[in-house]
């Protein structure tokens, strides 16, 4: 993931202050997201053959903006490093491959991932 974290002991030590408090968790219920999506049952649904490269894209556009968020061609541009042309053209597979939608409301150019 081209993280660059340093792990030194230092920062790594956790205090006793945590103990302090007990959780009782026997009673409680614990609320744990909805499943994660897997954007790959998606892709293999449409049944595009997209290259390495484009399903990488894919995932980091899905992985941002997930089903809920609306983007545009800067928002791609500007997340994956590419220019308006390529940007554009990823859009029009994504369109085409019916993995994104146009939506209304938000002005022209704007698209949302396909539930």
């Amino acid at each position: 993931m081209n993280e660059k974290n340093e792990l030194h002991n230092r920062n790594l030590h956790i205090s006793g202050l945590l103990n302090e408090e007990k959780v009782d968790i026997e009673n409680k219920k614990v609320d744990i997201q909805d499943e994660k999506v897997n954007i790959e049952n998606i892709l293999s649904e449409k049944s595009s053959d997209f290259s390495i490269k484009t399903t990488v894209h894919i995932h980091r556009l899905f992985d941002r903006f997930g089903f809920d968020e609306v983007f545009g061609r800067s928002a791609v541009m500007e997340l994956i490093e590419m220019k308006s042309s390529g940007a554009s053209k990823l859009i029009y597979n994504l369109v085409q491959a019916d993995i994104i939608e146009p939506v209304s409301g938000y002005g022209k150019g704007k698209y949302k991932f396909k539930k």
